[in-house]
């Protein structure tokens, strides 16, 4: 049998699903900055991620998938500006 999943658990599951997508624009929308090689491999992290949040889906640490995915697109937007030169 399955556990009820409470109230709470019901709020933070769709705020990191929201922050998810808000953090997928970004990925998607990488394209502008960063070559297709690049956006083709943010792409292929942020599904990982999201996979990652559905397995932990029913635990508060979902909440740092988001965070985690809003970091790496930081870490790799703003490395291959300073490292490759990339601009907008």
């Amino acid at each position: 049998m399955k556990a009820k999943v409470s109230a709470g658990q019901w709020v933070i599951l769709v705020v990191a699903i929201a922050l998810q997508l808000v953090a997928g624009f970004f990925f998607f929308a990488s394209g502008l900055l960063a070559p297709l090689w690049a956006v083709v491999l943010l792409l292929v992290i942020w599904v990982g991620l999201t996979f990652w949040g559905y397995t932990i889906r029913h635990r508060p640490s979902v909440l740092v998938v988001p965070l985690v995915s809003a970091l790496v697109w930081f870490l790799v937007i703003q490395g291959g500006s300073m490292i490759f030169g990339w601009t907008a």
